[in-house]
């Protein structure tokens, strides 16, 4: 019967601490991060139909809303991965491959990450370190190392 009670009170605090949490987390509210990430999805499905004028002008939004998301909270990778595709789909590949360094630096794995960056390091002609990356992504079995492995083979076109 204690023990009952203990996993009981124990359930009830996970509970209302994460009840918690997502209300003062801003709720029903979405995150700058979460918008950013929503309009990265429209734009690619619109760069598949060729509309690249609006998807364009999603990556200009998303980015807005990344660089906010950033100062927030300030080198999350999957945030600095999105700042550097973004950055790169708007054709600055500089600060693409600054924010994809950057994101490397907190998590050398990641493999959104290093995929985009290979994908950079393709198509600005400097393929050893594409194949760096690679190299980085070939024990995870995902489709990250999949795409950038067909990339540098010539399988597949990237697109950026």
């Amino acid at each position: 019967m204690l023990l009952r009670i203990i996993n009981t009170t124990i359930l009830f605090f996970i509970l209302t601490s994460y009840s918690y949490s997502a209300a003062t987390s801003g709720g029903s509210k979405k995150s700058n991060y979460n918008q950013a990430y929503k309009l990265i999805k429209v734009a690619k499905k619109y760069e598949a139909k060729g509309k690249d004028e609006k998807a364009k002008k999603r990556y200009e939004r998303a980015l807005k809303l990344l660089v906010k998301a950033n100062k927030e909270k300030p080198n999350q990778p999957d945030t600095l991965n999105y700042l550097g595709f973004t950055s790169r789909k708007l054709g600055d590949f500089k600060k693409g491959e600054e924010y994809y360094l950057l994101g490397l630096k907190i998590d050398p794995n990641h493999n959104g990450i290093n995929e985009y960056l290979g994908e950079l390091y393709f198509v600005t002609n400097r393929v050893d370190l594409a194949k760096e990356r690679l190299s980085v992504l070939k024990n995870c079995k995902c489709e990250e190392y999949k795409d950038l492995k067909e990339i540098i083979e010539g399988k597949k076109q990237s697109k950026y």
